[in-house]
């Protein structure tokens, strides 16, 4: 394969990743993209094999990023209601504030919620910080997942292939 697309690849896969962290790009699935492209580029029995990897290790840490981030939040009596009014004034801040309303509307939007139905500052002070913290365990999950693919790949490209 030619290094500088090999390279070129690697730029997408760091991107991606980069893109967890910082919620602009969806980090995991242009990671993935950029493997399933070294794959096809690749055609080799390893070029699959890391693809499967990659898909296995993005797709588990998708699925885990939701639901114990979700079973903690059950468990810490945060509604979704609260979070769901964080997601969109996140969303809305992201657009008033670029890159970084996400991360003022997202927490000022749990808090409010939770300040109309626990009535009490403290209250919703506290569940708000159980939303950040099932939003960080999210997104250090995915951050794992794709690392760890991200890791398969460039293991194959320096060794194997």
């Amino acid at each position: 394969m030619n290094t500088a697309l090999t390279v070129l690849i690697g730029v997408a896969i760091f991107v991606g990743i980069l893109g967890i962290v910082i919620p602009v790009l969806p980090g995991a699935i242009l990671s993935l993209a950029a493997i399933l492209v070294w794959a096809l580029v690749e055609r080799s029995t390893t070029g699959w094999i890391v693809l499967a990897a990659a898909v296995v290790l993005i797709g588990a840490s998708q699925v885990v990023k939701y639901t114990v981030p979700e079973r903690r939040l059950r468990e810490s009596g945060v509604p979704r209601r609260s979070m769901l009014i964080g997601v969109l004034l996140g969303i809305v801040g992201f657009f008033v504030i670029p890159v970084v309303g996400m991360f003022v509307g997202f927490p000022l939007g749990v808090y409010l919620s939770e300040r109309q139905r626990l009535k009490t500052h403290t209250a919703a002070w506290t569940s708000t910080k159980h939303a950040l913290r099932a939003t960080g365990l999210s997104i250090l999950i995915e951050f794992i997942g794709t690392s760890l693919a991200a890791a398969v790949w460039l293991i194959a490209v320096l060794f194997v292939v």
